[in-house]
C-alpha cells in the first residue's frame, strides 16, 4: 500500500512541476520585459536617416524599462524615428490581445508590428497617445491595427494574426518636431477570458 501511495505521490509531484515548467514558458514566450539585460540586445533602432532625415533617437535601460529618446526632426523630408525587436522572435498566441506598459511625454506614437523580418515592407499599426509623465497600460485587439507601408493604408494585405509576429515595435511620426522619450516597461499578452 505504502509502495503504491509513493508512486501516486510520485506521479503528482511530477505532473505539478510540469505544469509549472509549462506555464512558465509559456509565460515567458508571450511577455518581453526589461528586467533582463540582454533583452536591450534584440532592439534596434531606424530612423529617417535611411532616407537622408536628420532624426535621432538611442536606446537605454533604466528602473527596468526600455527608454527610447531622441530628437525628431523634419529636415530634409524626414520626420520619424523609430526602434523595433528584431531578434529572437517570440512565440505569440494567435489572437490573444496584445498589453503594453509605457511612460510617456504626451505625444502620440506608433504600436507597430511585421510579419516578416525585412527592413522595409507592410507594417501593422495601431496608434496611441500618451499622458505626459503618467503610467499608462494599454491594451490591442487584431481589429487595432491597419496595413501600411510608408505611411499609407494597403489594401488587400494578408489579415494580421498575431501568432506570425516577425517584429514589434514603437514609432514617432507626428509631425511635431523636439524632443521625445518614450518608456516601455513591457509588452505581454493577455489570456482570453471565457
Amino acid at each position: 500500500m505504502r509502495s503504491v501511495t509513493k508512486i501516486i505521490l510520485t506521479i503528482g509531484f511530477s505532473l505539478i512541476a510540469f505544469c509549472s515548467w509549462s506555464i512558465q514558458n509559456a509565460t515567458m514566450e508571450k511577455h518581453i520585459d526589461f528586467s533582463h539585460p540582454q533583452e536591450k540586445q534584440n532592439w534596434i533602432i531606424v530612423n529617417d536617416t535611411v532616407m537622408g532625415g536628420r532624426s535621432r533617437a538611442s536606446l537605454s535601460v533604466e528602473k527596468d524599462m526600455l527608454v527610447f529618446a531622441g530628437d525628431l526632426s523634419l529636415q530634409n523630408n524626414g520626420g520619424f524615428a523609430s526602434t523595433r525587436r528584431i531578434y529572437q522572435p517570440l512565440s505569440w498566441n494567435r489572437t490573444e490581445t496584445l498589453e503594453i506598459k509605457v511612460l510617456g511625454d504626451g505625444r502620440s506614437y506608433q504600436f507597430r508590428l511585421r510579419t516578416n523580418s525585412n527592413e522595409d515592407g507592410v507594417a501593422y499599426v495601431a496608434n496611441f497617445t500618451t499622458i505626459k509623465d503618467e503610467i499608462q497600460t494599454i491594451q490591442f485587439n487584431i481589429k487595432d491595427f491597419t496595413p501600411q507601408f510608408r505611411g499609407r493604408l494597403v489594401r488587400g494585405a494578408p489579415i494580421l494574426r498575431f501568432s506570425d509576429i516577425a517584429q514589434i515595435g514603437f514609432m514617432l511620426a507626428d509631425k511635431n518636431p523636439g524632443q521625445f522619450v518614450l518608456k516601455i516597461s513591457h509588452i505581454r499578452q493577455v489570456p482570453e477570458t471565457i
